[in-house]
């Protein structure tokens, strides 16, 4: 069956992917990359885990193989997309807790990088910058799933809501 005779299929709707399944890496592309490394390693904090010249670098938080590859293959010296474009918003990370995010907000302010916006959603609160070839980034953790807003239903009621950036900076570990 070609993909053009599944999608227009029909039949009992598949079953939901697997919920163990998650996004295991981010691979962007960048113009300098000795740049982005400085960036994602010296004011995100994570690690190199493997760089290939001038060519390819593989990031990771706590020894895992990667979570974010960097390459200059098609990209080396270009500028970024033009707004109005398609492609990717934003890579997100995700912070084990609030003073993991108040931690990397701290960086952030020291390394002088200006935020794009910062929201509380509700389920999360989130930082949003921008990398310096222009690729989005997201920095957030999760409220318990317990305190994550719902409506009458039950349903999720997620929001963007101004998030006080100064009470995420004074925040310390519990």
């Amino acid at each position: 069956m070609t993909i053009q005779q599944a999608t227009n299929h029909k039949s009992a709707p598949e079953p939901a992917i697997d919920a163990r399944v998650t996004i295991g890496h981010t691979h962007l592309k960048v113009s300098n990359l000795q740049r982005s490394i400085d960036f994602y390693g010296a004011v995100l904090g994570l690690e190199v885990m493997q760089r290939h010249g001038d060519d390819v670098a593989f990031l990771s938080a706590g020894g895992y193989h990667h979570h974010i590859a960097l390459n200059t293959w098609q990209s080396k010296g270009g500028a970024a997309p033009p707004p109005g474009t398609t492609g990717l918003f934003h890579v997100a990370l995700l912070y084990p807790d609030r003073a993991a995010l108040a931690d990397a907000l701290r960086r952030l302010v020291r390394a002088g990088v200006p935020l794009d916006g910062a929201s509380d959603h509700g389920v999360s609160q989130a930082l949003y910058l921008s990398d310096p070839d222009g690729n989005g980034i997201e920095l957030y953790w999760d409220r318990p799933e317990p305190d994550w807003p719902r409506g009458a239903s039950g349903e999720l009621a997620m929001h963007t809501r101004p998030l006080d950036v100064d009470a995420l900076l004074n925040h310390q570990k519990d």
